[in-house]
């Protein structure tokens, strides 16, 4: 970290990123995460037991006291909820991620007010700390595809349903297909309806990503790296063919990186 860096994340800084199905809480001092926290995505909640949540969750970060706050949330129901628990809790309203926030990124999105603020914090986090070019696979209810061109701008990218949510898909559509636990079975052939609910589900999912990375490089006339960050990130790295890093902590990391370029003192 440069001195210039260190200097302007002097502020504990509080970033949450809320989802439609997890909320992640990390606690940065002098820049660096010192600690982070999930908590399930309620669909109804009030300020008050935002607020609650956030006091049970932050001493189990770390003893740094958050002065400041950053928000990104896609659940627009729970956005003025988020932002006056965390008005509460550090003492000023939080910087929420929008449009009209500086990035630093090139947009080569039609619409750039369409990108959904976890996006965007990829996007800036991936090309501060891999470069371009790079693609962000981001696991969760969605998997998004984020890329950055050999520019470093924003080429757009590719939202698909998630694993889980395929996997509940099934499951709610037919009635003799059971819940199963979303992890890769033995062989391709499923032997048992489970099994093969496995490999349609998970393995479907491994192959679905590789080709749509095969489609983009061959897209972008060059091979980005690839960075792989949300639900069950370490597990889907290890199952697709192309090499890819694992970076638990992108989406907390560009949300700092957002507020240092757009803090207000």
């Amino acid at each position: 970290m440069t001195h210039a860096e260190k200097s302007a994340g002097e502020k504990n800084l509080l970033a949450v990123d809320v989802g439609n199905t997890t909320t992640r809480l990390g606690l940065f001092a002098d820049g660096e995460l010192v600690g982070t926290w999930e908590l399930t995505t309620r669909e109804r909640l009030t300020a008050d037991e935002a607020r609650m949540q956030l006091a049970q969750a932050l001493p189990m970060m770390g003893e740094a006291a958050p002065e400041a706050a950053i928000l990104a949330c896609v659940v627009p129901t729970l956005a003025d909820v988020w932002s006056r628990a965390l008005t509460a809790t550090c003492g000023g309203r939080p910087l929420v991620v929008g449009p009209g926030l500086k990035t630093g990124v090139r947009m080569r999105y039609d619409d750039p007010s369409e990108v959904g603020a976890d996006r965007v914090a990829d996007v800036v986090a991936a090309r501060e700390a891999y470069g371009a070019p790079v693609v962000v696979v981001d696991l969760g209810t969605t998997t998004n595809f984020e890329v950055i061109d050999a520019d470093g701008a924003f080429a757009g990218g590719i939202i698909a349903p998630g694993v889980a949510l395929g996997a509940r898909s099934l499951s709610a559509a037919a009635a003799r297909l059971p819940v199963i636990e979303l992890r890769a079975p033995r062989a391709v052939i499923g032997r048992n309806t489970r099994a093969a609910m496995q490999s349609g589900v998970v393995l479907g999912e491994v192959a679905r990503i590789d080709g749509l990375l095969d489609a983009i490089a061959a897209e972008l006339g060059c091979e980005p790296r690839v960075v792989v960050t949300g639900d069950g990130a370490a597990a889907m790295a290890g199952l697709i063919r192309h090499e890819a890093l694992v970076d638990d902590s992108l989406t907390l990391r560009g949300l700092w990186h957002l507020w240092r370029a757009n803090r207000r003192g």
